[in-house]
């Protein structure tokens, strides 16, 4: 098959020319269309995710020898989580080439980060079963680039250092409740708030829930750290 202009572009920006262009295709195609003429890019999600998990693995291996597992875990969920795979779909302009039902596509789903970061690890995927592991390796390594050398020694996201905050003095989970919703369906802005049972609360806005929650509680742990505990 021949691909479409969109996607030979997008091919190119993402440094691979697809032998089996169908796998690409397949990559970009939302299950709001999918038929059963044409599949969804969820079986290929699956596999992208083990791929990047791998590629992952052995990067940070290599890139910190000493590194016990304790210290790795929290590194690798950083690079592997949906936000850090959205993050790179945008960079390469994923969104622009997905192909989705009409109500998924009025509703905003080029720039929701599920979407995009699902489709991201189907794209790894399709890349792996195009051309092999090597090269799927080399590519997402080129993608995520400097995030590897960067991310954090305790690289632990800000929800996950707040249930431990709370957990480490005898406290129940903090609760994330939406306070508002703002905007049109297709781009819609939440305001979060991070609460302990003890009171403390904080307060963020993102447009997307998970952004707006990991900000509650990374404003959160940043008030608690600033008051004895």
């Amino acid at each position: 098959m021949k691909l479409a202009a969109d996607l030979i572009a997008f091919s190119r920006r993402l440094g691979h020319d697809f032998a089996r262009p169908e796998l690409l295709l397949r990559a970009v195609t939302h299950s709001s269309l999918s038929s059963p003429t044409r599949p969804d890019n969820q079986r290929l999600e699956f596999l992208g995710d083990r791929v990047l998990g791998l590629v992952m693995a052995e990067a940070l291996l290599k890139a910190d020898r000493a590194a016990s597992e304790g210290q790795l875990a929290p590194r690798f969920n950083a690079l592997v989580r949906r936000e850090a795979c959205a993050d790179v779909a945008r960079e390469i302009g994923l969104g622009d080439v997905l192909k989705l039902g009409r109500s998924e596509m009025m509703s905003g789903g080029r720039r929701k980060e599920a979407l995009l970061a699902d489709a991201m690890e189907a794209v790894i995927a399709a890349v792996y079963r195009d051309a092999g592991f090597e090269t799927a390796r080399d590519m997402v390594l080129r993608l995520w680039g400097a995030r590897i050398e960067q991310v954090k020694p305790d690289a632990r996201d800000a929800k996950t250092a707040l249930q431990e905050w709370a957990q480490a003095r005898g406290q129940q989970p903090p609760r994330y409740v939406e306070i508002a919703r703002e905007g049109p369906d297709h781009a819609p802005v939440f305001t979060i708030a991070a609460r302990l049972e003890t009171g403390e609360e904080a307060k963020a806005t993102a447009g997307a829930k998970r952004q707006a929650e990991q900000a509650a509680a990374a404003a959160l742990l940043k008030s608690l750290h600033r008051s004895p505990s």
